[in-house]
């Protein structure tokens, strides 16, 4: 009985000496997690403060400093970006290039467009003029005088270059008995009509000087001043014999000598834009007028027909349909075989 009253007086104690020790424990706990708390609040109050109240908890890790010379970036990274760079204004250098051409070749339709409706305005209104005359192939013929030593003229070839045309030996005219030779040359005096006539006729100015004197001498011709318009289209085929428009300027020059009733002239012009210029644009006319102007210089019909054959035989695929009907017309006209 007394051993067990001793074993509850020592457990009582230990009870009793326990018991504060749990207290002491918990509330060391909850001082410490006010403890944190109040950091916690100290850091929300005072960002970046010096740690006078509370050290912190967390503290940022220190940077990392670069080395001089070090790359950010392995070679192959950067080798990588400095190609697709050089791609991207290769890329971009290419689609510029497609623009200008793309411009470049609207430039040259329009420019091809231009010309081509230039040169049927230009062909249209030469035949629209010379559709006021009579018909060149039924004009009456003029004799002329041989030349000495020739039959009837030179003929023309099929097949070969046609022999230039034999020149009309023009009739002497005899002078007045009575004429007294004068003492200076007088020029002829100038029609303040026909200058007010020729200062209306309008001179282009573009880059193209050899296209601008055909114009004006077109111009002129179609004006009806054919002596006029004689020297800008000689200036164009002694100037610019590589040029487009030296065919027409030689054609016209042979229009102009036909509208002056000067067919003999008219038919060495004629014949050399067919000689000189046997791939222009006006060849083929040339020969036509050609036929004409030998008509009116008196040749036979046998001459006239080898002209029409030479221009089927040569450009027969190059000429206009209304040519080729002309060109029936006048054979069947002259009964060429």
């Amino acid at each position: 009985m007394r051993k067990n009253l001793m074993t509850l007086i020592l457990l009582t104690g230990i009870v009793c000496v326990g018991a504060p020790a749990l207290g002491q424990s918990a509330i060391e706990g909850r001082v410490d997690r006010l403890e944190r708390e109040m950091r916690a609040v100290q850091r929300k109050v005072f960002p970046g403060g010096n740690g006078q109240y509370f050290p912190p908890d967390i503290t940022p890790a220190d940077p990392k400093v670069q080395a001089p010379g070090v790359p950010a970036t392995s070679a192959i990274s950067d080798l990588t970006a400095r190609v697709s760079a050089v791609e991207s204004q290769l890329t971009a250098l290419t689609g510029q290039s497609e623009q200008h051409q793309y411009k470049l070749q609207q430039l040259e339709e329009a420019f091809n467009a231009y010309k081509r409706t230039t040169d049927a305005r230009l062909k249209a209104l030469e035949d629209s003029a010379a559709s006021t005359t009579a018909p060149l192939a039924a004009t009456p013929a003029t004799p002329a005088t041989p030349a000495p030593g020739t039959a009837g003229g030179a003929t023309p070839r099929v097949g070969a270059p046609l022999a230039r045309p034999a020149a009309a030996t023009p009739t002497p005219t005899p002078k007045p008995a009575t004429a007294a030779p004068s003492s200076a040359a007088k020029p002829a005096p100038v029609d303040p009509e026909r200058a007010a006539r020729i200062a209306a006729i309008e001179k282009p100015a573009t880059a193209d000087p050899a296209d601008d004197l055909y114009v004006y001498g077109f111009r002129l011709w179609q004006a009806k001043l054919y002596p006029e318009a004689e020297a800008p289209l000689k200036q164009v085929v002694a100037k610019y014999p590589t040029h487009r428009r030296a065919s027409w300027a030689q054609n016209l020059l042979g229009r102009s000598y036909l509208d002056q009733g000067k067919p003999s002239l008219a038919s060495h012009a004629f014949y050399d834009n067919y000689k000189n210029f046997p791939e222009g644009e006006r060849a083929p006319d040339s020969l036509f007028y050609l036929a004409a102007a030998l008509k009116r210089l008196g040749k036979t019909s046998a001459d006239v027909c080898k002209v029409y054959d030479e221009l089927l035989d040569v450009y027969g695929n190059r000429i206009s349909a209304t040519m080729r009907a002309d060109v029936a017309q006048n054979r069947a006209a002259e009964k060429c075989k």
